[in-house]
């Protein structure tokens, strides 16, 4: 530190008059320097870029020095700056850093502090975001589990859930202890020594009372074998809501295309609003993979098994803007599957995700995706249930088959042609923010908060205090 000072300090010591030190872009200005000793002289631009080139943890020891130093080091400029530029460490974008941090710090039910944002010491964020302990994230899909560390990147490892956790005969709490056994065993961490966030699917989507108790009656089971298993707190929210905030939301519907079905979940403030009604479509990503096979079985394309489908399905396919006028193109291409060769697929491309706006193609007999999603907006519009439409009008697509190019796109274009303008415009489509992915990142923003894990998580003793708490989902 002294030497870089010293060698900075060289630099600029020609500099004559003090007209020619720089007016600093900081609101500390002259001020802060009043008692800097021997740096008085050194203009206070210079001092911040110096400071920004020690780093973070030599920066906050300068905060020690004296009273100047802590006013000098403190400010949020420097430290979005180190917030924006932590390439050693896996943190979220600065935009989902802000979002998390204003939105999601205090918990749920939801409280934005937009309006005191500038009051937030980000040097504070940053010192408490470095002792977060690392907390363990499951998302429990139906079809496909992740799960991983908080600090890594993405999750690292999955499992096929509906093979290997799908016996419905077994008692829920023997199936949730062998699911989540498994995944620690997996991950070779001990239970007690990490809290874990947990994405939970949607379901049990109406509001009446047998619903709610079946909620409950899950929601008592999961803490139960977590806290007998020892973790030491437990975040566990639904899909819908963490594919939400990973689009940087807290309001917006959720069109979550899962292993079995695709729910349309309204979102209002962080709260499944199942008063306003969750669409459910009965043709999920096995439907879509199912089509395909039958497809390449038309057509005389041999395959040996449906994982192979599965890929296929995940590299060659999309869904057409036009699906009449992308049945005169030339869509032919090939893919190499492990272990089996090159692929050709050409129709078969978009005729597989046609099905979601036409699912009697293939012989399903429900409502199309678009038709879903207007009912869930016509229905938001009708409940009046703010002063502003504009909550419902974001969409943000989530799940493996959401990620299938081109969706997002046709969806919202339907939707400008089904609806009145009074509630289609201003309305857009986000594809899924993290791909398959997109739930277990919104695990990880969470997770990674400065004041994770008190506002988010239940110890053992509050489940048994309250063990009728209200959750989110």
């Amino acid at each position: 530190m002294t030497t870089l000072i010293r060698k900075v300090w060289e630099s600029v010591s020609n500099r004559k008059g003090p007209n020619s030190e720089s007016t600093s872009s900081s609101s500390l200005a002259t001020s802060s320097t009043a008692c800097l000793g021997a740096f008085d002289r050194v203009p206070t631009d210079l001092l911040m870029q110096i400071v920004r080139l020690v780093g973070p943890k030599e920066a906050a020891k300068l905060s020690a020095v004296c009273k100047a130093w802590r006013c000098l080091v403190s400010d949020n400029e420097l430290w979005i700056f180190f917030l924006q530029n932590q390439k050693e460490r896996e943190e979220p974008d600065w935009d989902s850093f802000l979002f998390t941090e204003t939105h999601l710090r205090y918990g749920y039910p939801l409280q934005p502090f937009w309006s005191q944002m500038p009051q937030l010491s980000f040097m504070a964020i940053y010192g408490q975001r470095e002792e977060v302990p690392g907390s363990v994230i499951i998302d429990g899909g139906s079809g496909y589990c992740k799960f991983g560390w908080s600090k890594y990147a993405c999750p690292s490892g999955r499992s096929a859930t509906f093979l290997e956790f799908g016996n419905v005969e077994s008692p829920m709490y023997s199936r949730l202890r062998y699911f989540f056994v498994t995944i620690y065993s997996r991950m070779q961490v001990k239970p007690s020594s990490q809290p874990v966030v947990l994405s939970i699917p949607i379901c049990h989507y109406d509001d009446t009372e047998s619903a709610k108790a079946s909620r409950r009656q899950l929601k008592e089971a999961i803490y139960k074998v977590l806290f007998d298993m020892n973790v030491p707190a437990v975040c566990a929210i639904n899909q819908a809501t963490l594919a939400l905030y990973a689009a940087r939301r807290t309001s917006g519907i959720v069109v979550n295309i899962g292993f079995q079905v695709t729910s349309i979940v309204p979102i209002l403030n962080g709260k499944v609003m199942r008063k306003v009604g969750v669409e459910v479509m009965g043709l999920g990503a096995l439907k879509l993979t199912g089509f395909l096979r039958e497809l390449m079985q038309q057509n005389n394309i041999s395959f040996e098994s449906l994982y192979t489908v599965r890929t296929l399905k995940e590299n060659l396919c999309y869904v057409a803007a036009d699906y009449e006028a992308e049945l005169s193109k030339n869509t032919q291409a090939s893919f190499e599957a492990t272990g089996e060769g090159w692929f050709t697929l050409s129709k078969e491309r978009f005729q597989t995700g046609e099905i979601l706006f036409q699912p009697r193609l293939a012989g399903v007999f429900t409502m199309g995706l678009h038709q879903a999603v207007a009912l869930c907006m016509d229905h938001c519009h009708s409940a009046a249930l703010t002063d502003d439409d504009a909550w419902f009008k974001t969409v943000v697509l989530s799940g493996g088959s959401a990620c299938l190019p081109g969706l997002s796109g046709r969806l919202e274009k339907e939707l400008h042609g089904l609806l009145p303008p009074s509630v289609s415009t201003g309305i857009t489509v986000i594809p899924p923010p993290y791909g398959a992915d997109t739930a277990w990142f919104g695990a990880k923003l969470i997770s990674n908060l400065s004041t994770f894990p008190s506002p988010w998580c239940m110890t053992r003793k509050q489940f048994r205090q309250k063990p009728k708490v209200k959750l989110m989902w």
